[in-house]
């Protein structure tokens, strides 16, 4: 995460949601807007179908965060919401960007 120093991340600043255009998908995902950074960070982890995180997108004022990016923040100990446990929807990085 090159933009962003973990230790100083603002999880309560607004964030924006932009879901991947999968147009294959049932339920297709809409842009979604969150008080705080965290709640866009948890219903990306914990709600997004993994095909749709994989394209996705939190914006943070200029900044966009792409999946890799959301799920460190995510797994980041400073994380302040509570999560879910982990299951086997919530999408992987590829092993290359790893």
């Amino acid at each position: 995460m090159s933009k962003f120093n973990l230790s100083k991340f603002n999880y309560r600043a607004p964030a924006e949601l932009f879901p991947s255009r999968n147009r294959k998908s049932r339920q297709p995902v809409k842009y979604r807007r969150f008080d705080t950074a965290a709640h866009a960070i948890q219903f990306a982890m914990e709600e997004l179908p993994a095909p749709a995180l994989l394209g996705a997108c939190i914006e943070i004022g200029e900044a966009r965060l792409g999946h890799a990016d959301i799920r460190e923040l995510y797994e980041s100990p400073d994380y302040p919401l509570k999560k879910q446990a982990m299951t086997a929807t919530i999408a992987r990085a590829p092993a290359s960007e790893a």
